[in-house]
């Protein structure tokens, strides 16, 4: 039990932070030890504008998350989301030098290197090199180059961009909060690990992630991330229209949106009516059904067809990228009622709601398996694969300072080096580039924040 991997996954939203600790089960299956959530204070759609309210609202849902769960949270994955996240495809190769020695990681980092010295716009930082296909002296569609011989190795990649400082003011809520920061992922890619089959994937297929300050986009084809994009458009834009249109509070718009809302106006009969008790000493406030529904419309459409607008600029029409499995919704906006109708209507695509049920042990909470708490499940499924102790026990934490106060110079070192052994597995290229990106990522971040202080 000494040496379980416990793994955290810290989902930083517009509406809600959640943080996340569990397991892998006996049968592969995620066993969630404890969830904690908090209202999101100093976030804007997916980027951190008040330092002092996040640091507060992360503090709120750790400490829920330990309380639940009996757990130390020492270090977490978070998710990157924001209005500034951008992709290019791009290619590039490399010319190696002995071309009978055979192809190993090493020539791989020369080339992904190569990707680093891209020309960024100012304030711009690279975050995901993602490889797709590989060719070797001309031969194409090789996705595991390791072991092969060639003179010549290119790739083409997904490579996506973000503002510097926003990332960094991140990394810097998560230091002030008491953390330490194991890991960066984008949040679509952590939503589709969560609520996508490898199937899916591998016929093709487009997760719409609809939050509550962005809608996230992330196209898959052979198995291979291929598009994706942030609509700085989510949730709370259609609670602003309710509000607005029916000149009632936040509150009151939120409640009626998850309650009462549709996305298809034909549902509701022109006499089906709502009453809103009225602010202090006024008259309640009769709303009609038909007439929430078609402000909700209204915008849901428009988030729909900029998020089809990039499905088209990835080109979907072209016969050999066509996305064969649809659409998969999730986030909190795929709770509401008729979208997954209103969507097939606007793209003529295959769609369903992906629940991130899949992947949880059959004990776990129901609420956990709403499409709400996908890209959480997904942070926490990377903090597993990155084999880290992410928590400890607070029983363990206790004993460790009982033993640290008899010895002076307690021997910590073979424990901490232990989950390095676990890295040796057979793992793909394109995992263990992602890997040892992240790795040397979060090490910049830590630098920066280290010497900023």
């Amino acid at each position: 039990m000494k040496n379980e991997n416990i793994a955290v996954g810290l989902d930083i939203g517009t509406t809600k932070i959640v943080a996340m600790i569990g397991r892998k089960n006996e049968y592969g299956k995620l066993e969630i030890l404890g969830v904690g959530k908090s209202k999101s204070l100093g976030v804007h759609r997916g980027v951190v504008n008040n330092i002092t309210q996040t640091i507060q609202s992360i503090q709120t849902a750790v400490a829920e998350a330990e309380e639940n769960s009996g757990y130390m949270i020492k270090d977490v994955v978070v998710g990157i989301a924001g209005q500034h996240i951008r992709s290019i495809q791009h290619s590039d190769y490399i010319s190696r030098s002995n071309p009978e020695e055979v192809i190993c990681g090493k020539d791989i980092e020369q080339l992904i290197n190569q990707v680093h010295k891209l020309a960024m716009l100012p304030g711009e930082e690279i975050i995901h090199v993602l490889p797709q296909e590989f060719k070797i002296d001309g031969q194409s569609e090789i996705k595991e180059p390791i072991g092969m011989y060639g003179g010549r190795l290119e790739s083409s990649f997904h490579v996506v961009v973000g503002h510097a400082a926003s990332i960094r003011n991140v990394g810097r809520c998560i230091q002030s909060a008491g953390i330490e920061l194991s890991g960066l992922t984008l949040e679509p890619l952590a939503s589709s690990d969560a609520v996508l089959s490898q199937e899916e994937k591998e016929a093709g297929v487009a997760l719409i992630d609809i939050g509550g300050g962005t809608t996230d986009l992330a196209i898959f084809k052979d198995g291979i991330i291929r598009h994706t994009a942030v609509i700085p458009f989510g949730g709370n834009v259609i609670t602003d229209d309710i509000k607005e249109g029916c000149s009632i509070i936040e509150k009151q718009a939120e409640l009626l949106k998850v309650k009462f809302g549709s996305a298809w106006p034909g549902e509701n009969k022109d006499n089906e009516i709502v009453s809103i008790p009225g602010l202090r000493g006024r008259e309640p406030k009769e709303i009609s059904l038909k007439n929430l529904s078609k402000i909700i419309n209204a915008r849901v459409v428009e988030i729909i067809e900029q998020v089809f607008d990039e499905i088209k600029s990835y080109g979907h029409d072209d016969p050999k990228k066509k996305l064969i499995a649809g659409i998969v919704l999730t986030g909190g906006g795929a709770q509401l009622k008729h979208i997954k109708q209103l969507v097939e209507y606007i793209t003529g695509m295959d769609t369903r709601i992906g629940y991130p049920n899949e992947h949880l042990a059959g004990n776990s909470d129901e609420e956990m398996s709403s499409p709400l708490y996908a890209t959480a499940v997904g942070l926490m499924m990377n903090s597993i694969n990155n084999n880290t102790k992410s928590a400890v026990l607070m029983s363990e934490m206790e004993q460790s300072k009982d033993k640290e106060a008899k010895i002076e110079e307690p021997k910590v070192e073979p424990i901490a080096e232990a989950p390095k052994a676990t890295e040796q597995k057979n793992e793909s290229t394109e995992n263990k580039i992602r890997r040892s990106f992240f790795d040397k990522y979060v090490e910049k971040i830590k630098e920066f924040l280290d010497n900023a202080e």
